[in-house]
């Protein structure tokens, strides 16, 4: 990649840096976004669901109360498409950031200013080549996840030192991911995805008012499935839930659709991917080729 939007215009990725007395650094109260372009049918590339991961952006924002984001949603939006098209990105994943710059160094940031960056990468398999094949194993984490610490709704940076410890203590332990519990017991996330269980046909996914992420890729299966006429029921799943499920997989930008293998020990079912997981697996990547003409208005394209 050659550029990086900082601040309202494209500079080389080299010279996109910040000064270490930048608020964020030290504090984590930024919000960002996740996005991914991919190559359609017809053989244009185009960006899943923009619009949603921007009014994401704006809302998380809000939440933490970085009320002046120096952008509207439309130069952002704009903005997007040009960074994608410097860079010719093609498929690839794309990271609006907002942080709050140098000035006040207290937690408590009033004046500081707000500054935004728009990052592209390229960025294959997250969890690895032939994850979305052969599926992953995961562990339980014994990092949980407080109810009423943090609104975990919002995409906020310093949420993701939780997902950071608990996937490293998991791949320390020779397994690919982390599955995360809230405080009360129940299992809410993978360390940085949505988690779906599949038991006697009915596709299962943590209840939002969890401290889950409300992920986009997330609403995306649940549309999916519900359109394809499968019950879908958010409920709050215990381990031993998810240990007895017949099929389970994760859902994120990165991630896309990966079935889980193992849970420990435990064995997932008597195939990996499952039935369930492979028709949701192929009817999102259908949606996100543009292949689904009902959900074409999911895409944005940039050539």
């Amino acid at each position: 990649m050659e550029f990086i939007w900082v601040d309202g215009k494209l500079v080389p990725w080299s010279e996109a840096n910040v000064h270490v007395m930048t608020h964020s650094l030290h504090y984590g109260m930024g919000v960002f976004e996740g996005i991914r372009s991919y190559r359609c049918a017809d053989g244009r590339f185009a960006i899943f669901r923009l619009n949603s991961h921007l009014n994401r952006l704006f809302e998380s924002a809000a939440i933490v109360e970085i009320i002046k984001i120096p952008y509207t949603y439309s130069e952002l939006e704009k903005a997007v498409i040009e960074t994608a098209q410097a860079n010719k990105l093609g498929e690839g994943y794309i990271r609006p950031l907002v942080v709050l710059g140098e000035g006040n160094m207290g937690p408590l940031s009033k004046d500081n200013p707000v500054r935004v960056f728009i990052i592209p990468w390229k960025w294959g398999r997250y969890l690895g080549r032939d994850a979305l094949d052969r599926g992953i194993s995961v562990s339980i984490s014994k990092w949980r996840r407080a109810n009423s610490v943090l609104p975990f709704q919002a995409k906020i940076t310093g949420h993701y030192v939780n997902a950071a410890v608990a996937r490293r203590d998991a791949e320390k332990a020779g397994f690919d991911e982390a599955i995360i519990k809230d405080e009360s017991g129940y299992i809410i996330e993978g360390s940085a995805e949505n988690i779906f269980i599949v038991k006697d046909d009915i596709l299962m996914t943590p209840n939002s008012r969890s401290p889950i992420l409300r992920g986009i890729t997330r609403d995306s299966i649940i549309c999916l499935a519900k359109d394809s006429g499968m019950k879908v029921e958010e409920v709050y799943i215990r381990e031993e839930d998810l240990s007895d499920a017949d099929e389970a997989f994760l859902a994120g930008t990165a991630a896309e659709v990966t079935p889980i293998k193992n849970i420990g020990e435990i064995f997932v079912g008597t195939a990996c991917p499952g039935p369930v997981t492979e028709k949701l697996q192929a009817l999102y990547f259908q949606t996100v080729r543009g292949e689904l003409s009902d959900k074409r208005h999911w895409l944005t394209y940039i050539d």
